[in-house]
């Protein structure tokens, strides 16, 4: 007797995919409305987010945001200010090209989305009537609303990836923290009865489309293709 493949299982939303919500407990955002300077409380690890976290105390309560490289407890940061310093918030029309900066945000007073991993940043390309653009760590560039908020400076952790994991074990706690499957089962190396790609016959499954609307157990391989076959360079 088969088993449900794994976007069936997904969808069914078990405890297997769900996420621990204990982990993301710290929601990462700018209060709607920043004035003045704010105080760094603590510099703490989350399990849910690969950056420290700081927690910032300003005038009218507590907000949490990336640590920057550097970063220490007591520190003063400022908001709204032209000063070009590490930590300060304001926004992208304030920041002089070239700056680095991360946790910005996708539109004004939303609170930041964009680079918020450890050892991230951006780079105001240039600031122009349209927008101003900024260099993401893609290479790729993004315009951005002026009045749209960033943290100057880079977000710590960025030697994270540099130490090997060794063991299978502390892979198997790094990904329970943030409730990512693993290890994750390749297709066609399971039986034919549990997946559309299963057994060891015919082992070409991108050359599979599925149809629009297929069920879950049949969605699999290529979804709505806009092409097949080689590219021709």
């Amino acid at each position: 007797m088969g088993k449900r493949i794994i976007q069936q299982a997904r969808g069914h939303g078990s405890k297997t995919y769900r996420v621990r919500r204990k982990a993301f407990r710290f929601k990462i955002k700018y209060p709607p409305i920043l004035t003045g300077e704010g105080t760094v409380l603590k510099l703490f690890n989350s399990p849910g987010h690969s950056a420290p976290l700081a927690k910032v105390k300003y005038d009218k309560g507590i907000f949490y945001m990336p640590a920057f490289r550097g970063m220490i407890e007591g520190q003063k940061i400022s908001f709204g200010d032209k000063e070009l310093k590490e930590g300060n918030i304001t926004e992208l029309k304030n920041i002089p090209i070239k700056t680095q900066i991360y946790n910005i945000e996708s539109r004004p007073r939303d609170g930041g989305v964009f680079i918020r991993s450890a050892g991230n940043s951006a780079v105001i390309k240039r600031i122009s009537e349209e927008g101003v653009f900024v260099t993401m760590p893609s290479k790729k560039d993004k315009k951005f609303h002026p009045k749209c908020r960033a943290t100057i400076g880079e977000i710590a952790g960025s030697g994270r990836q540099e130490k090997p994991i060794v063991r299978a074990g502390k892979k198997h706690h790094i990904k329970k923290a943030k409730n990512k499957l693993w290890p994750r089962t390749s297709a066609v190396k399971v039986n034919v009865i549990d997946h559309p790609f299963g057994s060891g016959r015919g082992k070409n499954p991108k050359s599979k489309i599925a149809k629009r609307n297929a069920p879950p157990g049949k969605k699999v391989g290529l979804l709505r293709p806009r092409r097949t076959g080689r590219r021709k360079k």
